[in-house]
């Protein structure tokens, strides 16, 4: 059980890690400033590789296929939603609309994988309650 509660801990800071990470990295690309160097360009990698470690060890301490747990899936999904809107946010989308468009798109999947999480139901937040 510690080492379950350990995982959660460090899989929910780097939750807030990446997604602070990522509003900032928005923010500086509206703002036009100059392009990330050294630990600050790092960040985001190191944040995701622990957030990505971490779930994976949530999913194997607590016995869950993630492919057969209808919460978890959803997750997945909504990840994928995340990571292509927050790419055409940060880099491929070709006008200030585009990209301003796929920041809510993403931030909405954001929530919406929160919501999963606490609700532990495909539905989110349209499930009502914390699980």
């Amino acid at each position: 059980m510690f080492l379950y509660a350990t995982l959660k801990l460090v899989h929910v800071t780097a939750v807030v890690l990446s997604g602070a990470g990522f509003v900032t990295r928005y923010v500086r690309t509206v703002t036009e400033q100059p392009p990330a160097r050294g630990w600050l360009r790092a960040a985001p990698h190191m944040v995701d590789s622990v957030l990505l470690a971490s779930a994976l060890g949530l999913a194997w301490v607590g016995g869950y296929r993630p492919l057969e747990v209808p919460w978890l899936e959803a997750k997945l999904v909504g990840l994928v939603v995340y990571i292509v809107a927050g790419t055409i946010a940060l880099k491929r989308g070709r006008t200030a609309c585009v990209r301003t468009t796929a920041f809510a798109m993403a931030l909405l999947a954001y929530a919406y994988i929160v919501s999963v999480a606490l609700t532990k139901h495909p539905h989110a937040w349209l499930a009502g309650g914390v699980a």
